[in-house]
């Protein structure tokens, strides 16, 4: 896989857990070598502005995904190999943010933080949680995903 991790921000985080991850959410999705995404993390000011700019919200979030193509959840698209690589799109997480958030959660910053790598990665792939099925769909497959990497989903 290729997956480009950026880290545009001070909060400390464990970039190679965070390409494992990735790797295995991709993977055990069916995709191919060949697919590539991109990790950003940002600190909160940026984050509040990617909110802003592409959602029309007020403030930072924990994670964003900007997905390139219209995907299904579950189905990986056939790829040629002599076509050029399948760009999957853009997955922008708050490291800060997410920090915040697991302690009032009572979760580890680690579990939290792969589960936006997760969550984020998922919606780049079709998955979505507007209806309640769909919801419910995207975070059991959560929950299979970071149980094979010993991370849990709160």
């Amino acid at each position: 896989m290729s997956i480009f991790l950026a880290d545009e921000q001070s909060h400390s985080v464990d970039i190679a857990d965070l390409h494992a991850l990735a790797e295995v959410v991709l993977a055990e999705e069916g995709y191919p070598k060949e697919a590539e995404v991109t990790l950003l993390l940002v600190d909160e000011s940026e984050m509040a502005s990617y909110n802003e700019r592409f959602l029309a919200r007020q403030g930072p979030t924990d994670v964003l995904a900007f997905p390139v193509e219209a995907l299904l959840p579950g189905v990986a698209p056939e790829w040629n190999p002599s076509s050029p690589p399948l760009l999957l799109g853009d997955v922008v997480i708050s490291p800060e943010y997410v920090g915040r958030q697991a302690e009032e959660m009572g979760v580890t910053f680690e579990d939290e933080m792969a589960l936006m790598v997760t969550h984020g990665l998922l919606h780049l792939l079709g998955y979505d949680h507007e209806e309640d099925g769909d919801a419910d769909r995207m975070e059991g497959r959560e929950r299979e995903l970071l149980a094979k990497v010993g991370r849990q989903r709160r």
